[in-house]
């Protein structure tokens, strides 16, 4: 009876209780990927917190890559499994790749409008009023063309009633926009943390023009190969759930999360990350919506318009929602922390979007 109430104690639901005295099955072995970005904690808190372990799992994950572009190539050369990527999956799957979105690494389900991880940071002396992107005309900004910081600077020229004509945005990446600023190469940058914040401490003079804005619905998504998810739903869900779990330990603890994030990206300075994790958790929501889904036709919507992208495709055809919506439904005390989501915008088995 004290094993049997230890068990209990211990929380350890995730697959049935074994006959006494019975070995629990191996864990399943995954391999996955993240991005150096704050925004990206879920998976390293899910392994360091031993919440993989607890749903039966087994996961290596490869170093922190610089882009989502970088992670992608990995993911289809069978580096890893699952990966985390947002805005590059436009291209890769207009370019033959066969992705499937599984769930949320950041952004809402509850909102279309998220992206307090993004800012718009401007050098000393660059003419930028603060919050005046009108001021943003004939200026030069970095930004890395298919990511997400790249879909971020487009939403705020249209805010600003401005053309791409009316600017000049330099392709860079994350880790090279400080020095461009530092060097006065270029006016401003967008950017996603922790970069935002390093350069606002590490660049005399540098400050945040502008900081998230609702101006985009954030794509942040758990992602893999079409054939590998239909070989392994049960690894999948049983990867949602831990990362959800994660996440929710992550919301609670964001001091004791940015600890976490200085030992997964480099130079990562703990002022840096804790200042980063207070506008992270506002948008660590690993459900799926109707919103989300907007949200990925709207950036493709943007891109093709302004002419980065050719052609378009069904955002229904990419996302397998099943598995999330079952880890939601099997374990709600997962995600009882978060708003709920509107009615308007949950799913259910079947949905289809239509914009």
């Amino acid at each position: 009876m004290r094993t049997m109430c230890a068990l209990i104690l211990l929380g350890l639901t995730a697959w049935p209780l074994q006959a006494l005295g019975q070995a629990r099955p191996a864990p399943i072995k995954v391999k996955a990927g993240i991005v150096a970005a704050i925004d990206q904690l879920g998976v390293p808190i899910a392994l360091e917190r031993g919440f993989f372990e607890k749903w039966g799992l087994e996961v290596a994950i490869a170093r922190p890559y610089a882009t989502g572009v970088d992670q992608l190539n990995a993911l289809q050369a069978g580096e890893v499994q699952l990966g985390q990527v947002g805005v590059p999956m436009i291209g890769a799957v207009l370019r033959g790749m066969d992705l499937v979105i599984l769930g949320n690494y950041t952004g809402s389900a509850a909102r279309l409008g998220s992206d307090s991880t993004m800012a718009l940071v401007g050098r000393e002396g660059s003419g930028i009023a603060k919050r005046n992107l009108k001021d943003l005309r004939g200026k030069r900004i970095a930004a890395s063309f298919g990511t997400i910081n790249h879909l971020y600077i487009l939403a705020l020229l249209e805010k600003a009633g401005l053309t791409l004509q009316d600017v000049t945005l330099v392709n860079t990446p994350p880790p090279d926009m400080t020095v461009a600023l530092l060097a006065k190469g270029i006016d401003a940058f967008s950017a996603w943390d922790p970069w935002p914040i390093v350069a606002t401490r590490d660049v005399p003079g540098a400050y945040e023009i502008v900081r998230g804005g609702e101006v985009i619905g954030f794509l942040g998504f758990n992602v893999a190969l079409r054939e590998w998810v239909e070989k392994n739903g049960e690894t999948v869900e049983r990867f949602l759930a831990a990362c959800s779990e994660a996440d929710k330990w992550m919301r609670a603890n964001p001091k004791a999360a940015a600890a976490v994030a200085t030992r997964w990206i480099p130079g990562l300075k703990p002022e840096v990350a804790e200042a980063a994790m207070k506008y992270n958790i506002e948008q660590v929501d690993r459900r799926l919506s109707a919103n989300n889904y907007r949200a990925l036709w709207s950036a493709q919507d943007r891109l093709h318009r302004l002419g980065f992208i050719k052609a378009t495709f069904d955002v229904n055809k990419h996302f397998e929602p099943k598995h999330i919506l079952k880890v939601m439904k099997d374990h709600p005390e997962l995600f009882a922390d978060l708003p709920p989501i509107p009615a308007a915008a949950a799913l259910t088995l079947g949905f289809v979007f239509r914009p």
